[in-house]
């Protein structure tokens, strides 16, 4: 942008006078040296300065509004509405999807929501009622992780602007289970090991005399200190024992039903096995990183004399600390109905560092 567009655009907004960018915009072709005209440098300052303070309000709403960056909807006529998930139709228990309401002017112009839809209507300007989902005030729509509230049901949001009563959009959200979920009952991560210190460094010697009438020997500089060493890591915490128990429910499209038990903690799935699948965690909890080791000083430089001082020696950089040791993987014991046996491999299982996962036969009823 031009020194001449910027300073417009200013005046637009009232950030600078209108009287030095008049006289200068007059005169197009007179060659002005910025350095020796005061009311030009002073000028361009200006510029700059209210060129700072705009990008520092640019998060204002109100300046957005002015620049034409958003817009307000209670002074914008509006005919239609639509609404959309464009991350997919459908959403999963646990899962996040970002809405994007598209709106037409009477003119056919459209306008889309910020966020998601990339556009300049404020989601503060518009209201979403959410039935079995939820929506927040940035139009993020979230289904809870526990299918037993939502099984069965198809989810519906209305998006209404309170400045227009008679512009909605209905959407109805099915619910999907063909989802790749994670069950995750790995150990905590070790704590990471303090640095070490670095060591002082060492002294310059003091100066001798360069005088050939009258020489003296300049001092040694001493000697840096050593750096601390590094600490270990933490040990890895370990991963409790898992219970897996899935039942089959029965159907023209089968779904499984799992429930994961681990330290007095319940989670239940409805999978998809036609596509979907879920993930259960055991691993041991990685070790935390090992300290720096600190650097060893300089050695203190040698004053100059006749002869000159020696330097002091380095000191030697600490030991950096060693990695903290992997916590044990937790036992993983699955139950299942002889029914889900075809569907076991929408179950996958992970507990690196314990021992091998066990599978019981057995009928399962149904988990809800």
């Amino acid at each position: 942008m031009s020194r001449f567009r910027s300073l417009a655009l200013l005046r637009t907004l009232g950030m600078v006078g209108g009287d030095p960018v008049v006289a200068h915009e007059r005169q197009p072709h007179k060659r002005v040296s910025q350095t020796n005209n005061p009311d030009l440098t002073s000028t361009s300052w200006a510029v700059h300065l209210a060129l700072a303070s705009l990008v520092a309000l640019s998060g204002c709403t109100a300046m957005k509004v002015r620049l034409g960056w958003k817009v307000y909807l209670d002074k914008t006529p509006i005919t239609s509405m639509q609404a959309s998930l464009p991350k997919g139709p459908g959403i999963a228990p646990g899962e996040k999807s970002p809405l994007v309401a598209v709106l037409t002017e009477p003119d056919g112009k459209v306008l889309a929501t910020e966020g998601q839809g990339r556009g300049k209507v404020l989601w503060k300007d518009i209201q979403v009622t959410a039935n079995v989902v939820t929506a927040n005030q940035k139009g993020v729509v979230s289904l809870p992780q526990d299918p037993r509230l939502s099984d069965g049901k198809v989810a519906h949001v209305t998006v209404s602007v309170p400045s227009h009563p008679g512009v909605h959009a209905d959407l109805d959200i099915p619910i999907r289970y063909d989802y790749k979920f994670t069950s995750n009952f790995s150990g905590s991560s070790g704590s990471s090991g303090m640095n070490g210190n670095d060591g002082m460094d060492g002294s310059s010697g003091s100066t001798g005399s360069l005088d050939p009438k009258n020489p003296s020997a300049g001092g040694d500089g001493s000697n840096g200190t050593d750096g601390s060493n590094g600490e270990d890591g933490g040990v890895g915490g370990d991963a409790p024992p898992v219970q897996v128990r899935v039942a089959l429910r029965v159907g023209s499209h089968p779904l499984l039903q799992v429930g994961v038990t681990a330290a007095g903690h319940q989670e239940l799935y409805l999978v998809d096995p036609q596509g979907g699948s879920l993930t259960v965690r055991a691993d041991g909890g990685p070790g935390g990183s090992g300290g720096r080791g600190g650097r060893g000083g300089r050695g203190g430089s040698g004053g100059m004399g006749t002869p000159s001082g020696r330097n002091g020696n380095d000191g030697s950089s600490g030991r950096n600390g060693f990695d903290g040791s992997p916590g044990k993987g937790g036992s993983i014991t699955v139950t299942y109905d002889p029914q889900a046996i075809a569907f076991l491999t929408a179950i996958h299982l992970s507990n690196q560092g314990g021992p091998p996962p066990v599978f019981n036969e057995e009928p399962v009823p149904p988990l809800w």
